[in-house]
């Protein structure tokens, strides 16, 4: 799978542009202010872009969106939970004190775990709120092959979780996300966060200090 991460100030968020080696069709994970810096990746790498996948709504995952879709033309997937968040991005922003701009509306809305494709791969979609109220984990495979690799968002990094103080947050629930759903995944499973280096979740769960 073609893998490609970006980070940029002030949030240093990673988003993501996955692609398919041998159709070059592809997907573009949570844009945000390194919208950009996707945009050459995938013209890099010349993919067709078939989706735009949202794990969550806060402002930082959220701020490419326009530009991304502007760009691409892709539909814009998000969870049902978290709208209220994707349609207050301004409030969100005058927070911490940023002036954001809104963004276009949600094309679609996930419906179960999918899956939903690009090229040979496939996208299965799993609910994981608690960080806020419709964040989801992504996990990709090649079809047919049983092992992905995880786009976990916020809920989970390496040695830590998300926090759980802004609107819509449970830190109960934010570990049943993790134990139920994440912990779920073999060990050997590669998790891609939203901020920070990659784990996996044999890592996690032996050495998280939250998840002792």
């Amino acid at each position: 799978m073609i893998l490609e991460q970006r980070a940029v100030e002030p949030f240093y968020k990673n988003g993501f542009v996955l692609g398919c080696e041998a159709t070059k069709a592809g997907v573009v994970i949570d844009p945000g202010d390194e919208v950009d810096e996707l945009l050459d990746a995938v013209a890099h790498h010349e993919l067709s872009i078939k989706h735009i996948l949202l794990t969550h709504a806060h402002l930082d995952h959220v701020t490419g969106v326009a530009r991304a879709k502007e760009a691409l033309g892709a539909p814009v997937w998000l969870h049902r939970d978290d709208h209220f968040l994707y349609e207050g991005v301004v409030q969100q922003g005058q927070m911490f004190g940023l002036r954001v701009a809104p963004q276009p509306k949600v094309d679609r809305f996930y419906e179960g775990v999918g899956p939903i494709r690009f090229g040979q791969y496939e996208v299965h979609v799993h609910h994981t709120p608690g960080h806020c109220p419709g964040g989801v984990c992504l996990a990709v495979n090649r079809e047919g092959e049983p092992s992905p690799t995880l786009f976990v968002g916020d809920t989970l990094f390496a040695g830590s979780i998300g926090r759980t103080d802004l609107p819509g947050g449970s830190l109960d629930t934010l570990l049943q996300s993790i134990r139920g759903v994440l912990f779920a995944f073999p060990d050997p499973t590669v998790v891609y966060s939203g901020h920070g280096e990659a784990t996996t979740i044999g890592r996690e769960k032996r050495t998280n200090p939250f998840l002792q």
